[in-house]
């Protein structure tokens, strides 16, 4: 793997509590702090579960890798 946490949302990796704890505990890594976390959790909290797919990338797409499905790791 190249260092990244890959999340195959087909599985309960993509559920969206997960990736909210997941975006938690990212955004604590990264040194943010409670107001800036609170931000972003709200935030993917503001839609419907592509909105939370979408700003999750957003903030967190240079560390976490989503994908539909295993094959699209192929070849990465």
């Amino acid at each position: 793997m190249d260092g990244i946490l890959h999340l195959d949302l087909s599985s309960s990796d993509g559920n969206a509590f997960t990736l909210l704890a997941t975006a938690n505990r990212y955004a604590t890594k990264m040194g943010l702090d409670d107001e800036e976390k609170l931000k972003i959790i709200s935030e993917m909290q503001s839609g419907d579960y592509n909105n939370l797919v979408k700003v999750f990338d957003k903030y967190f797409g240079d560390h976490v890798r989503l994908y539909k499905n295993p094959y699209e790791l192929q070849g990465k």
